[in-house]
Parts: C-alpha cells; structure tokens; sequence
C-alpha cells in the first residue's frame, strides 16, 4: 500500500505557520482577523453544532460559545499531520490542540481537542473549505471565561 500523500517541506511549513497564526486569533478572540483564513461558505463541525455552513453561522454558533469561554488556545504543531493532493489543490491538515477550561466556580481545566481542516487553493490563495475540531472523550463541553470579543 502506498504511504499518505504527506505535503511538501514548503507546504508543511506554511501550513504550521497558518496554525500559529489561526490560534493567536482564537486566544485573542479576534474574529475579524481569522474570518479571512475561511472560505465564506466554510463547512465546519464543532462541539455545539453539526454541519455548520457559512463562516458567519460559525461564529454565531460556535466560536462565540467557545472562543471567550476559555484560553490558552495553541495546536500541538510538532503532532500536525499535512497531507496534500497529488496536484497541490488541496490540502488537508490534522492537528491536536489544547486550552483551558473553566469550571463555573472559576477553577480551571485541561481542554485538549483535535481538529482536521481541508483547504482549498484558489486566486486568493489558502482558504480552509471544511473544520471540525472537536474535544477529546471525558473532556467537559461547557467553559465558563467570560473573555471579550476583540473585534467581530
């Protein structure tokens, strides 16, 4: 059997620089500067929602519910896995990442997830087409912060 179609040093590498980039949005609650990292009709899974389309539903229905309600965001880069295409279209990235949760008494808790994204190449370079980052089994789903949202 052949071995994954695993992406070029060059690509790998903006590919991580890309995951450095998105989780500084997220633990800066910065919508604004992550929503041109998306496809505007993104298909997206998430903790509270199933199919999620379009980027503004996303952020309506899961970065709000997620994004101010913990911190320290931050993938496992060393861990990401980035697969591509035979004709470089399309890449496809695999990563575990981490947080803290809250718990309601202000108590804090470790919040590990992973998270596949496909992106698409177009003459706008980048853009991810589908997310689904989810946490990991026995991990609470509810997070209690109260951080503000630095631009919508």
């Amino acid at each position: 059997m052949a071995s994954l179609p695993t992406a070029n040093t060059e690509t790998a590498q903006f590919f991580r620089e890309w995951l450095e980039t998105f989780a500084g949005y997220v633990r800066e609650v910065d919508y604004a500067s992550a929503k041109p990292l998306f496809h505007p009709d993104v298909l997206a899974f998430g903790t509270h929602n199933d199919v999620i389309p379009g980027i503004d539903q996303w952020v309506s229905t899961q970065w709000d519910n997620v994004w101010p309600k913990t911190s320290d965001f931050r993938f496992v880069i060393e861990q990401a896995s980035i697969l591509a295409s035979p004709d470089g279209a399309m890449v496809t990235v695999i990563a575990p990442w981490t947080s803290t949760g809250y718990h309601l008494d202000g108590s804090t808790f470790a919040r590990p997830g992973r998270a596949t994204m496909v992106f698409s190449k177009s003459g706008n370079g980048w853009l991810c087409v589908h997310s689904h980052m989810s946490l990991n089994r026995g991990v609470p789903q509810a997070s209690h912060a109260n951080r503000p949202v630095k631009a919508r």
